[in-house]
């Protein structure tokens, strides 16, 4: 659960290694997809750090957040942790999910994550849903999803925002603008200069912020869970940021240049920050690179758990399908069970 601000010197500092720690989590994600390793897809979060650490910092512990499919970076922002993550995209038992969700649908609804999602635009009905049930219960909880440019077209994106804002819910919808919906880039998808321009439709605030500027995303995000939580409605942002890698991994990326990558790294998100801290003596090269091999540690220890983890037995892939028993499936169960029980 998120249990950080950006509002003290310590917060700052745990920022700084949630941002390194999703940069450490996925180059290693990303090398052992390359070896066969992990299944399945896998969409990678580097450069973007900002936005997801920048977000979560401004959440409560127990708000919620709807991720998509690029969404270890909000994971290891909202706290869960990173043996279980890597658990899950190896296809282990003790993953999240259970070994049977991967990369793209990790879920804790403890930690208030309501899990990453293959459709793309999915995340904001849940989190206008997650809102409707905050307010019949009148609890003091917000909800926000991620999505991305691409999304931002999605029919159903567009029927979320519109319930959360004509019934005032405590939501915010926050746009991941990557430059990128795969491999189209976003002035080619829309007809507005700035995504946030689309809050005009529904009459709430649209707001675009530096998405490489982690105080900047967490001042946005604060704003609108401040504004959401005292009955306000919802907020739309818009966070300009950059994926280094491809849209998945494997993408040839022969839609943008090397010459545009490099401007984007050379205002990194996780140097910046550095930096600031270091500028303000809150931090030393050698704390930081301290905390740098910590983290690597960190994220040796989730590979060694994920490997060391068992597979999930056949039959119970046919588990979490139903609350109720339903008699079909459990005759499924059977005949796949490799231990000689009923197989009738």
């Amino acid at each position: 659960m998120t249990d950080y601000t950006l509002e003290t010197e310590d917060d700052r500092l745990e920022a700084l290694r949630r941002m390194l720690t999703i940069r450490e989590f996925d180059t290693k994600a990303g090398h052992y997809f390359a070896d066969g390793e992990i299944p399945g897809f896998v969409h990678l979060y580097i450069g973007e750090e900002a936005v997801g650490v920048g977000t979560c910092a401004a959440l409560d512990p127990d708000d919620y957040i709807a991720s998509t499919h690029r969404g270890h970076g909000h994971c290891i922002a909202k706290g869960l942790d990173p043996d279980l993550m890597m658990a899950e995209l190896f296809g282990k038992a003790d993953g999240y999910c259970n070994g049977k969700g991967g990369s793209m649908h990790i879920a804790d609804i403890d930690s208030g994550m309501l899990g990453a999602n293959g459709i793309v635009g999915a995340g904001p009905p849940l989190a206008t849903g997650a809102a409707l049930s905050i307010s019949h219960q009148d609890r003091d909880q917000v909800a926000l999803a991620f999505l991305g440019d691409g999304a931002t077209a999605q029919g159903q994106v567009h029927e979320a925002i519109n319930q959360a804002s004509t019934w005032d819910l405590p939501a915010i919808f926050l746009i991941e603008n990557n430059q990128y919906g795969e491999a189209t880039p976003v002035e080619k998808q829309h007809n507005v200069d700035q995504l946030s321009d689309t809050a005009q439709a529904y009459d709430i605030p649209g707001v675009t912020v530096d998405g490489m500027d982690i105080t900047a995303v967490y001042e946005a995000v604060q704003e609108g869970r401040k504004r959401a939580a005292n009955g306000d409605g919802p907020t739309l942002i818009e966070a300009e940021t950059y994926r280094y890698h491809g849209h998945y991994e494997g993408d040839e990326q022969n839609y943008r240049t090397d010459e545009e990558l490099q401007q984007w790294k050379d205002r990194d998100a996780i140097d910046a920050f550095k930096a600031r801290l270091i500028d303000r003596d809150e931090l030393s090269e050698a704390e930081f690179e301290e905390m740098q091999a910590e983290v690597e540690e960190t994220i040796a220890d989730a590979i060694e758990f994920a490997h060391d983890a068992e597979l999930p037995h056949p039959q119970e892939a046919y588990d979490d399908m139903f609350s109720d028993t339903v008699p079909e499936i459990e005759k499924f169960a059977n005949r796949a069970r490799t231990d000689g029980g009923d197989s009738r």
